[in-house]
C-alpha cells in the first residue's frame, strides 16, 4: 500500500545518506586479478613434488603463506627456502589481468566518494611484484591490506575486520568480495554484505557461502551495488 511504500522510500533514502560511509573490501587474486589459475599450476606442483598430495592447490586458496608452510610444511626449512624462491620467480612472471569489468566498478565506486582497500592474504614482496607489472593498482584503492597486517588467516575475519577498522565503518556499510571458499567464509564471518565472484569456483559451489554471485563485475555499478543488502 500507499504507506508501506512510502517507508521503503525513506529507508532507501536513510541508507543512502549512511552509504557515504560505506567501504568496499576487495580480495586481490581471482577478484581484482585474473591470477587463481596461475597459482594452481604452481601449488599443485609443490603439492606433488614435495607432499605427494594431488589437491594441495584447491586446500590453499585464500590462505597466507605463513598458513600454508605452519599447515603443510610444518618443520620443512630447507623445503620453505626452495618453496619462496620459487614462488618468488614464480610472481614475478605472472600476467596480473584484471578482472572484466572491475576497473570501470572501481572508477565509478571513486567517483561516488566510496571508500575502497584490497585485504588480501598475499604479502608485500608479492604486492611489489604487482605494482611493477600493474602500477596504477596502487591508485586505484585508499589502503591495501597484506598478510603483514594481520595474524589469522582466512577463513578468521581479522582482515576484514581490520579493513572496517581502517575506514571507520560497520559491517552494516560494508561490503565484501572474495572468490575462495575462506574468503568467502571471512566475509560471511566479519558480518559484512558478501558478494561471492564466480572466478575460481562455481556459482554453485559459491551461492551457500555469500549473500550474493556475480560472474565479474561487467555492468556491475555503484547504484547496484547499494541496491544490495545481506
Amino acid at each position: 500500500d500507499r504507506s508501506s511504500a512510502a517507508s521503503d522510500v525513506y529507508k532507501r533514502q536513510v541508507y543512502m545518506a549512511e552509504t557515504k560511509n560505506i567501504a568496499v573490501l576487495f580480495d586481490f587474486d581471482g577478484v581484482v586479478v585474473d591470477t587463481e589459475t596461475q597459482y594452481s599450476v604452481f601449488w599443485h606442483k609443490m603439492g606433488v613434488d614435495y607432499l605427494g598430495m594431488e589437491d594441495l592447490e584447491s586446500r590453499v586458496k585464500g590462505q597466507t603463506l605463513m598458513y600454508i608452510y605452519d599447515t603443510f610444511f610444518p618443520g620443512m626449512t630447507k623445503e620453505r627456502e626452495e618453496i619462496t624462491a620459487g614462488l618468488d620467480r614464480f610472481e614475478q612472471d605472472m600476467s596480473y589481468d584484471f578482472i572484466p569489468g572491475v576497473e570501470e566498478f572501481i572508477a565509478d565506486l571513486h567517483r561516488n566518494g566510496v571508500k575502497m582497500a584490497v585485504v588480501t592474504s598475499s604479502n608485500d614482496k608479492k604486492m611489489e611484484a604487482v605494482y611493477r607489472a600493474k602500477p596504477e593498482i596502487k591508485s586505484m584503492f585508499d589502503r591495501i591490506l597484506t598478510a603483514e597486517m594481520f595474524t589469522a588467516s582466512k577463513p578468521a575475519p581479522d582482515c576484514f575486520l581490520l579493513g572496517m577498522e581502517v575506514f571507520d565503518t560497520t559491517p552494516e556499510t560494508t561490503y565484501v568480495f572474495e572468490d575462495s571458499f575462506n574468503g568467502l567464509k571471512a566475509g560471511m564471518a566479519s558480518g559484512a554484505t558478501v558478494i561471492g565472484l564466480a572466478t575460481t569456483n562455481s556459482r554453485e559451489e559459491i551461492t551457500p557461502l555469500c549473500h550474493y554471485v556475480l560472474d565479474d563485475f561487467q555492468g556491475f555499478t555503484y547504484d547496484k551495488l547499494t541496491e544490495l543488502h545481506k
